[in-house]
């Protein structure tokens, strides 16, 4: 854990942008443990954030003992962000880092970290280009950390998401392409909220394909998916889905279909 407590020495100051999931939780863990470092940790609800990834961070900061400021908005005013087209995520890490810097700004924060590791750079990360512009730093990229390594560490601190599958927005359960409403984004989480009563841990993803909901879950679950179809089909034809697809979730696999969470 010296490794990337360490990397805040000489920092007097950090905002942390908290997601919900390990990676950012153990960023905002050592932040708030290196005793040079004044750190808060804040998280964006932005419309496309689930409501479990949410609540997600609320526990990581009460755990953590951090301070946390939640900020509130709407990528779904940004035309930008809603005609979703690839640089959907270029456009989401934008508005982030744009309301990031205008807080450390105000309120004399010297820097802002985020949970970007050393995994993400083999996957495609539009948004990457956005967090650079507004001087985001990546304590665990810089270090080289992955995934395993950071699961582990948060482990052996204690961090009660140390097992959290990775997650992203639900907007990117949508194709390249086709505009972002709130009610697509309202049926996915509901959808996804059904799947996860069938495969409790792992990913799940439901992508929406337009009349099709396109369910993704480890290669644990594929079985049990297919054994409450009935049941699971009736619920999405309430939702407004017409047919069911299930497949594995494969990590950055969406994207050759050209969709990226």
């Amino acid at each position: 854990m010296n490794d990337i407590t360490e990397w805040f020495l000489g920092i007097p100051s950090v905002i942390v942008a908290l997601s919900g999931g390990v990676d950012s939780a153990l960023v905002a863990y050592a932040a708030h443990n290196c005793p040079d470092t004044k750190a808060m940790a804040v998280t964006a609800d932005y419309m496309t954030l689930a409501a479990d990834e949410l609540q997600s961070a609320k526990d990581v900061a009460e755990q953590i003992g951090i301070k946390h400021q939640i900020i509130r908005y709407s990528e779904l005013n940004d035309e930008k962000f809603t005609r979703n087209g690839q640089d959907r995520c270029y456009h989401c890490r934008t508005q982030m880092g744009r309301r990031l810097q205008v807080l450390s700004r105000r309120l004399g924060y010297d820097v802002i970290v985020d949970g970007t590791n050393a995994d993400d750079i083999s996957d495609y990360r539009p948004g990457m280009r956005a967090t650079a512009e507004y001087d985001i730093r990546s304590p665990l990229l810089e270090l080289g950390m992955k995934k395993p390594q950071i699961r582990a560490q948060a482990l052996r601190v204690g961090l009660d998401v140390y097992d959290r599958p990775s997650n992203s927005c639900l907007a990117s359960r949508i194709p390249w392409g086709r505009r972002i409403t709130a009610q697509m984004l309202a049926r996915i989480e509901v959808a996804e909220k059904y799947v996860r009563g069938i495969a409790p841990t792992g990913p799940v993803r439901v992508r929406d394909m337009g009349g099709t909901a396109r369910i993704e879950v480890s290669k644990d679950y594929i079985r049990q998916i297919h054994k409450s179809m009935g049941s699971l089909n009736k619920s999405l034809r309430l939702l407004g889905f017409n047919n069911i697809m299930v497949q594995e979730y494969v990590m950055g696999g969406a994207n050759t279909n050209d969709i990226h969470g």
